[in-house]
């Protein structure tokens, strides 16, 4: 099997090779067809998937069996105010992606998020719940998901959320740099979702795109908190001592509408290959001991 992992630097990223390095992750081993997988590493120096011309060039000469896409604009403030940026890298690239491995007849995993939903609801989506956005993030997902089932008839959307990994700014890196500066933190408490593991993330994926079960998917640890409730965990995880103060989104104003409340339920998941995802707490603590966070920050 030959793969070609686009957004390859990031937390997602960086977990997919690590587990196919490796041929197992913390959730189980992989199954034979991954065995001697040649992996093609690509970010935007190597192949900027807006550029539609070179990506079927890219995508024709390497004949390529998967295509998994973790490139995207994710910057969601970033995203309201550059929204055609936004929408070239999550629409566009994703459009020209699945219209390459179309052509080439490869399979392509497109991810995507929870901003797709309003989070207007105190409800779990599931993957036939109708999509709403409220960000241009959200709106340039979505553009990317339609487009890219519309192109590719061999096509897997992954949606997932409140992503963490050892790659990269994440919310996890940030709440423990704030409390050793600080002593103290500060996060809204009526946001609600699920924290997701990469490392985790990634496993599943590759369980997913070795079947033809093609079509929308969500991918989340289970269980469902708030940003604060998430915030806690870390501090208490690492022992570190820090007042913990909760807030609500109007005092922290941002260019960009989050949901309110976005959980997914990995339905599909327990439909098909079975959902292996742990409690986010139990991986909370497996990220953090591995990466003990609290010793690479300045204090």
């Amino acid at each position: 099997m030959k793969i070609l992992l686009c957004g390859a630097n990031g937390q997602l990223g960086i977990e997919i090779q690590s587990i196919l390095k490796n041929g197992f992750s913390d959730l189980g081993t992989l199954s034979y067809v991954y065995q001697e997988a040649e992996l093609v590493c690509a970010d935007v120096e190597e192949l900027d998937i807006t550029n539609e011309k070179a990506v079927l060039e890219f995508i024709i000469t390497g004949t390529f069996d998967l295509i998994i896409n973790c490139a995207a604009m994710t910057n969601v403030d970033g995203c309201e105010k550059y929204e055609e940026v936004a929408y070239r890298v999550n629409a566009l690239g994703a459009l020209y992606l699945a219209r390459a491995a179309d052509a080439t007849g490869a399979k392509l995993l497109q991810i995507s998020t929870d901003y797709v939903f309003s989070g207007e609801e105190a409800k779990e989506y599931l993957e036939t719940d109708a999509a709403e956005p409220q960000s241009a993030y959200g709106r340039t997902k979505l553009a990317g998901e339609e487009l890219v089932l519309g192109a590719c008839k061999s096509s897997f959307v992954v949606r997932t959320a409140w992503l963490f990994g050892a790659q990269g700014p994440n919310f996890v890196k940030t709440i423990i740099e704030l409390a050793l500066q600080n002593g103290e933190i500060t996060v809204v408490d009526d946001q609600y979702g699920n924290p997701t593991y990469a490392h985790d993330l990634a496993y599943e994926l590759l369980q997913i795109a070795e079947t033809d079960e093609y079509g929308i998917y969500h991918c989340t640890n289970k269980g469902i908190c708030s940003w604060f409730e998430f915030a806690s965990k870390i501090v208490d995880i690492a022992g570190i001592p820090c007042k913990k103060t909760p807030c609500k989104t109007e005092q922290f104003p941002r260019p960009a509408k989050r949901p309110t409340y976005s959980p997914l339920r990995n339905k599909r998941l327990e439909d098909t290959i079975g959902d292996k995802m742990r409690e986010w707490p139990d991986a909370l603590a497996t990220y953090l001991s591995r990466t003990k966070l609290w010793e690479m920050v300045e204090q």
